[in-house]
This record gives structure tokens, sequence and C-alpha cells, in this order.
């Protein structure tokens, strides 16, 4: 064990209240969630920036001192790695998303650039018995996982924002909606259920209006998959239904066809129960008709509305509105009426009316 003074502290550790002075140790397990303390090794041009637990972002430089966590990614727009088998002090990894997720990386996308290289130091130990100078490796999360947790929304509305794939606009469009409930009276509680840790879209429905907000790695997991998904979800749905919002809106990271589990969420029964309305991001025309026909045929979910770079101008809100009979609202040109479809679809719309126009 030593000590070891911390330049920056990625948010995938937020729920730790890590200091910049931390215990480290060479004895690592190296399993997804495993804090670890690495040294920057390279400079970037591009994807250069690390979120903080703050929510800021911070500029990363060759020899910052930087704390973050295992695991692996699977990102269509994004790097792809995975956790190694065995890690040792002097190992080099990389920094597979501005999270602080770290792993081998095993395929670059050439927007970002190659990945920050990273020197392992040591494995992150915190001292849970009292009195005792024990260190443990330090985990993400506040709390484990629960696999058999059941769902319970006790009555409250819920709206799941899916996408055809990352970047298609999932994020615009819940904060558009969540801002709109908000100017309508509405208390909204958020969560995003799958992905690759990073508070990012969590804080912009926060800075939207909503009351609470949670994400997956609150619950010690770093990236979703088709197993921890459902749990996932059903733990934050009942988690956040119990502080009786008027609302829960949740993101579902990634698209319809994927590698986080949004799949796997959407073909459980008791999940799909609980959805009193889906929303659809879609990048263009065909993907709008490749998700609303999966949505339909696959998971028998009826979406409310489609949003999303489809709709950027009128054209694509026609094809949308004539050829798929789904109602269609961009969320940055016309988010006051994306908004106010979502709570018409909710049945909410009587109880919390519109203002009145100046």
């Amino acid at each position: 064990m030593r000590s070891v003074v911390v330049d920056k502290i990625g948010s995938v550790t937020q729920a730790l209240n890590l200091k910049h002075d931390l215990r480290i140790s060479e004895d690592i397990p190296s399993e997804e969630g495993v804090v670890l303390v690495v040294e920057i090794l390279t400079n970037k041009s591009t994807y250069n920036t690390l979120e903080l637990t703050s929510g800021r972002m911070a500029k990363v430089v060759k020899g910052d001192i930087v704390v973050g966590a295992l695991g692996p990614r699977r990102a269509l727009f994004g790097y792809s790695g995975h956790v190694p088998e065995k890690l040792a002090a002097g190992d080099i990894i990389q920094m597979l998303n501005i999270g602080g997720v770290l792993g081998v990386c095993d395929s670059v996308n050439p927007d970002k650039g190659t990945p920050f290289d990273c020197r392992v130091l040591g494995v992150v130990l915190q001292f849970p018995y009292l009195g005792e100078r024990i260190g443990v490796p330090a985990r993400v999360g506040s709390r484990k996982l629960d696999f058999g947790a059941t769902l319970n929304t006790l009555g409250v509305p819920v709206v799941a924002l899916a996408g055809t794939c990352m970047e298609a606009g999932k994020t615009a469009a819940a904060c558009s909606i969540v801002s709109r409930m908000r100017h309508r009276g509405l208390i909204v509680d958020v969560f995003k259920a799958t992905g690759v840790s990073l508070r990012r879209d969590i804080l912009a429905m926060e800075d939207s209006g909503a009351r609470n907000a949670m994400i997956f790695t609150d619950l010690g997991v770093v990236t979703t998959t088709g197993k921890t998904g459902p749990a996932l979800t059903r733990s934050m749905l009942t988690e956040l239904a119990a502080h009786k919002p008027d609302v829960i809106v949740f993101e579902l990271g990634d698209g319809l066809i994927g590698t986080y589990g949004v799949d796997s969420i959407l073909d459980c029964e008791d999940i799909r129960g609980a959805l009193t309305s889906v929303v659809l991001s879609a990048n263009d025309p065909v993907a709008a008709w490749g998700g609303v026909k999966l949505l339909r045929e696959r998971f028998g979910v009826e979406p409310a509305v489609v949003t999303g770079p489809a709709t950027d101008n009128s054209v694509g809100v026609d094809i949308i509105q004539e050829q798929m009979k789904v109602l269609a609202f961009n969320a940055i040109t016309n988010g006051a009426a994306l908004g106010d479809c979502v709570i018409d679809s909710i049945g909410l719309a009587a109880k919390f009316p519109a203002p009145a126009a100046a």
C-alpha cells in the first residue's frame, strides 16, 4: 500500500466521494467496476476530456494522474474494448470513454482518434472496517445491483425514450419533454437505464427541471448488458416511484439493436406493462421506419411519437406521419409540442393544462 495524489477523478466513481489523496495497492482484481489510478501517457487533440465527479469536463494531458474504473465498452460511434483477464501495476490499458471507463481497446472509431494510453499505478483502497487499516479494493456504485429486484411503479406514469442508435437525439428529446412537463406543473424524476458510465445525460435532464435522477452506475454497473438491463430498470423505476413523482422519464442508451441490453428490457413483459408512453428517436426516415416496425412487431409497443434528426424539417415529419401513422415533432425546434404530445399520451393533459399563451 502506498499514497498517491491524483489530478482528476472520473465521474464513473462519483458514488465513492473520493479525495485527491488516495491509498493504492498493486494487488489488482481485474473485474468490472474496480477503481484504478492510472497515469496518462499520451496527448490527444480530439475526445480529450474527462467528466469529473462535479459534472465539469476537464482536459486530460500526458502526465495526468487520473482515477477511473474498469469496464467493457462496445459503442457504435466510440471505442470498443474489454476488461483484461489479469492486470498488474505497470500494465498499459486505454481510456474507453470520457466518464473514466478503463480497459483494453479492441476497435477505434476514426472520428475519435486513438484512445489515451494509461499506465496502471494501482487499485484504490477503501477502509470499511472501523479502527482497522485493512484496505479493500474500491468499486463503483453506492450499492450492488439486486438481480432479484421486483417492479412496482405505484401507478406513476412512465415515459421511456428509445433510439435507433447512439446519437439519435434521445437526451435532447428527454430534456425538452422534462422542461415542458415542469412548465406545466408536473414533478418529474428521471434515470438512464442502459449505456456506458457517463453522467452527462442525467445532468442535462436535471438542468431541464428533473427533481431526482439516477443512473445504472449508482448500482455498481459500469456498462450495461442484456443480463443487467432488466434488473437495473426494475430497481430504478421502483426506487423513483417511491418518491411519488407525477411522472418518471427514462432514457434507454444506445439503440433498439445494440449490445447494452435495450432489447432485453423491452422483452420483459412486466417492464413493458409499466410503460405508459414510448418515444422513439431516429436519425432519418428509414431508421424511423425500422424503429417503429421493431417496436410494433418484436416488442408489441406502439410508439406515441417520433423525434430526432429524422424530424429536423417538415419533410421528415410528413414522411413519418403519413407512412408510419405516428405523430412526429422535433425536440429542438418544437420542444413544447413534443412535450405536450407526451403529456397527452400519459393521460395528464387535463390535470396539468398548458399555460395560456402570452
